[in-house]
């Protein structure tokens, strides 16, 4: 029997590189799209592209400049067209296909909601918000939606903010272990998040069921506020107490290090409700469990 074939595009970053070893771990032949040397093709040779896509079963988009920066002009620019134009590319390849994937998944982020602290946006009901980020989304998702490719189920995938060990995790245990992990801002603010575990298992549950569509939020049920966030990180770590930050000191330190305070101060409260609906299980539905199997630095659930 043939194996089923994946092609992860921007296989390269800490959710990429996860997924590629995931999915060889259950069997999976895997094929990648980057800018790196070592991928099956660049982006630039549309060619190539094609042809790693064709005979796959499952595209993986998770390709876009990191938000991690300061939204001058040159990143706006940068962290748009990471995003907007490597969706186009492989619209354009899997158009070509002589047997194009049955199922795209492609990248989007929760931060598409309004900054919600009064009740949870779920996929139906939730409201956009505005700004920079949620332009960026909007048209990340439109690009999607303006791709014809009739065989091919396309989902846009609203991510929140992805828990590992990698990624957000590393700011916010060196804050920690530097004993500034008290609460930021109001401390108010809704931290929804998911395992990198459970971000697999939701990307081979759609792909599996035909009956969801998207867009799709992938974030746990049970968000926590940012004074619960770093109280865990802090406990997860071993670490007494943490100094809280509040938000002038937050702005100044991040023009400092060139990042935006929107990364810790807007409130996303993002709820899964298609996942819980179609029936998916999460392994890490509780942030405490997550952060203690992170800090252990075991690499997967079944170790634990």
């Amino acid at each position: 029997m043939m194996p089923r074939t994946v092609v992860i595009a921007g296989a390269s970053g800490f959710i990429g590189s996860y997924f590629r070893r995931r999915f060889l771990e259950e069997g999976w032949q895997v094929r990648t799209v980057g800018r790196d040397a070592s991928a099956d093709a660049q982006w630039d040779d549309d060619g190539a592209i094609t042809k790693a896509l064709d005979g796959a079963e499952l595209l993986v988009n998770l390709a876009g400049r990191s938000v991690n920066c300061r939204y001058d002009e040159k990143h706006r620019r940068e962290i748009l067209d990471s995003r907007v134009l490597t969706t186009r590319a492989l619209g354009r390849a899997v158009a070509a296909c002589a047997e194009p994937p049955r199922t795209w998944i492609n990248s989007s982020t929760g931060t598409i909601y309004r900054h919600a602290e009064d009740h949870p946006q779920s996929e139906v009901s939730g409201e956009l918000g505005s700004g920079f980020s949620v332009d960026v989304a909007r048209a990340w998702e439109n690009e999607l939606a303006a791709v014809v490719v009739p065989a091919t189920r396309k989902v846009p995938l609203r991510i929140a903010i992805v828990l590992g060990a990698g990624g957000v995790m590393s700011p916010l245990r060196n804050l920690a272990r530097l004993g500034l992990g008290g609460h930021m801002g109001p401390g108010t603010q809704k931290f929804s998040w998911i395992h990198v575990e459970d971000l697999f298992g939701v990307v081979v549950f759609i792909h599996a069921d035909a009956g969801v569509t998207g867009p799709v939020n992938a974030a746990t049920a049970y968000p926590v506020d940012n004074r619960e966030l770093m109280s865990l990180v802090r406990q997860s770590m071993s670490v007494p107490f943490g100094i809280p930050t509040p938000a002038w000191l937050l702005e100044a330190g991040a023009v400092l290090i060139r990042t935006q305070t929107e990364l810790v101060l807007k409130s996303r409260w993002v709820e899964p409700r298609k996942l819980l609906d179609a029936g998916f299980s999460f392994q890490y539905p509780a942030l405490a469990g997550a952060l203690n199997q992170i800090a252990k630095g075991k690499a997967d659930p079944s170790l634990t």
